[in-house]
């Protein structure tokens, strides 16, 4: 599968300490992720991530183009809830692709964690039921 990562400021070392926690699990997929959420989980867990540019320089446009190609299969998003962002409407975006195209998508810890334990146990291949061969 195709898993996309991105994690506002706030929500950076959240997302490293999951991918540590799950490294394992990720290490069996295909990874990629907005700039310095990319670089920063690179460098704790060894992951091999192809990076895009960061959120606000056009990042998380990269993945939304991604998702409308049928490129990415889930997306774990750590949201910073709290305070207005100028990259709100490029976020809207993404999260409204993902719901066009069934992406799977978590914005919180909470959420992430049950979609990677489903992930691991094989519960994730939705395709097949969307678009039986």
């Amino acid at each position: 599968m195709n898993i996309a990562l991105i994690a506002h400021d706030a929500k950076k070392e959240l997302m490293v300490q999951f991918c540590i926690a799950y490294c394992g699990i990720l290490s069996r997929h295909n990874l990629c992720a907005t700039g310095t959420t990319g670089k920063m989980v690179a460098e704790a867990t060894g992951l091999s991530i192809v990076r895009f540019m960061s959120g606000s320089q056009g990042g998380d446009q990269q993945i939304a183009s991604r998702i409308s190609c049928n490129e990415i299969d889930l997306l774990l998003f750590f949201r910073d809830p709290i305070g207005a962002k100028s990259t709100e409407p490029d976020e809207a975006n993404l999260l409204r692709l993902c719901d066009v195209y069934n992406i799977p998508m978590a914005t919180n810890i909470a959420t992430a964690e049950a979609l990677i334990h489903a992930l691991e146990h094989g519960d994730l291949d939705w395709r097949d039921i969307v678009n039986p061969k």
